[in-house]
């Protein structure tokens, strides 16, 4: 399976040279047509592209198929990645339904003692593959429409300007083609990922609905089968780690929309080099296009290499520390939590910490759909720095950091935490003392200080400069 975005390829790929691009009649035209037609193209090989279009798509409208306008098409994406999983998911069976709620309940317990954050899920859930696809799609879907539209929208504006003239109906066509093939390759990667993920947050996202703590007991046993824990302490840890994400994704009214935000920043980023484009495109038959899986391939051969842009570049920092500290303070709130209660614990932590650092299937599945490594580059030195918090600060203030995100650490923090923590447990401790009351406070003089300023008439500029000089 690759590990590059809907038909991205690496700049190490493409070798191409100038001296190897075609010359001759024809040669930049980017829909090979010879040169006839103005401008070098043809409207009557588009005529006879469109034809072969409509016929194609002529069903596309049908019931059940609501969702294929769009940049991606779920439908298709639902159905393959089912396909993919067959006939032998069953259901799960009312005694392990139970299991999974005595794990969860057992381990809301222990998290009690070792966190302020109260409990986050009001429902326990024990998923099936089918569950996990069905529950998490309107996620993948917030994720994966704007890496498609950026590279929907981008090929249209490298149409040449006469062929936009000639091409508004066969626009839309290409765009319901375009939502083929991205659901076609999400579908692939959202079916290998349900065989495998254990839980709703096992990639560090909040996939699932809110205030719902799901397993997966299924790829759990398998999972636990080349271990050597009992299956019942693998589920009981697994449903600690469950139940303090949804903990922080619950209580942390601001995280969940930071995450995913970064993504989609992440995402909008996107810039494409269309170098490629027009020597691509001499090879391709416009009639072989009445094939969804032909675009596909094409869209697959490296025809469009992502620019990293400097935008790209924050999101993707911000991204990674923010999902490290998630990650680092989870560690240290369940390795309290169940402690010495499982002797396994510990090798257990470690076993998902070389799972996440060494790209296995969800990393890889993640890249595909998203375009980007959902990797916790600094996840050890972020779980070193809440356990010095936890022990020098106390988990009260610990767990105060996460009421507004200008408290927690940023990347610099995490490669130096000493000043950090000095802040926290020394002079800077009244102000972590009670975050939120400090925002309020802070909030409420603003609104003074503005107030203030309309009663004597003054202009905005120079309350902005008293306020910040506050």
């Amino acid at each position: 399976m690759s590990d590059l975005p809907f038909g991205f390829s690496n700049r190490d790929d493409d070798d191409r040279k100038r001296g190897d691009e075609p010359s001759g009649p024809g040669a930049n035209d980017p829909f090979g047509s010879g040169g006839a037609g103005a401008g070098g193209f043809d409207p009557a090989q588009l005529g006879q592209m469109l034809t072969s279009l409509g016929q194609m798509l002529s069903g596309m409208g049908q019931p059940g198929s609501a969702q294929s306008s769009g940049p991606v098409n779920y439908d298709v994406a639902k159905r393959l990645a089912r396909q993919q999983l067959g006939a032998s998911v069953s259901p799960v069976a009312s005694g392990t339904v139970s299991a999974v709620a005595d794990a969860a309940h057992l381990a809301e317990l222990w998290l009690d003692g070792a966190t302020t954050l109260p409990a986050g899920a009001n429902k326990t859930a024990a998923w099936t593959a089918n569950d996990w696809i069905e529950e998490t799609l309107p996620t993948w879907k917030r994720l994966c429409d704007p890496v498609a539209e950026q590279i929907s929208g981008m090929w249209t504006a490298q149409l040449p300007e006469e062929a936009r003239e000639f091409a508004g109906p066969m626009v839309g066509m290409l765009g319901q083609m375009g939502g083929l093939a991205f659901g076609s390759q999400l579908g692939q990667a959202l079916g290998q990922l349900a065989k495998e993920v254990l839980t709703s947050t096992d990639i560090g996202l909040p996939l699932g609905p809110t205030g719902t703590a799901a397993l997966l007991p299924a790829a759990i046993s398998e999972f636990s089968a080349g271990l050597e824990q009992p299956e019942s302490e693998i589920m009981v840890f697994l449903a600690a780690r469950e139940a303090a994400h949804q903990r922080l994704f619950g209580h942390v009214p601001w995280l969940r929309q930071q995450v995913l935000g970064a993504v989609e920043d992440y995402a909008r980023g996107i810039k494409m080099d269309f170098s490629a484009l027009e020597s691509a495109a001499q090879g391709i038959d416009p009639m072989s296009l009445t094939d969804p899986s032909k675009l596909e391939e094409i869209l697959s051969q490296g025809t469009f290499e992502p620019q990293t842009t400097p935008e790209q570049k924050q999101a993707l920092e911000r991204l990674e520390t923010l999902l490290a500290l998630i990650e680092g303070w989870v560690q240290v709130v369940v390795t309290d939590a169940v402690g010495d209660r499982l002797p396994g614990a510990g090798a257990l932590a470690e076993t998902l910490i070389r799972r996440r650092a060494t790209g296995g299937p969800a990393e890889q599945t993640f890249a595909t759909l998203v375009g980007l490594e959902l990797r916790p580059r600094k996840l050890r030195e972020a779980a070193a720095l809440w356990r010095r918090l936890s022990t020098d600060a106390g988990i009260d203030a610990r767990d105060a950091l996460w009421a507004h995100p200008d408290l927690l650490p940023d990347s610099n923090d995490l490669d130096s935490p000493a000043a950090f923590i000095d802040s926290v447990i020394g002079g800077g401790a009244d102000v972590f003392a009670d975050p939120l009351a400090q925002l309020a406070a802070t909030e409420a003089r603003e609104k003074a200080e503005r107030e203030a300023a309309e009663d004597n008439g003054e202009s905005g500029p120079n309350l902005g400069k008293d306020t910040d000089a506050s």
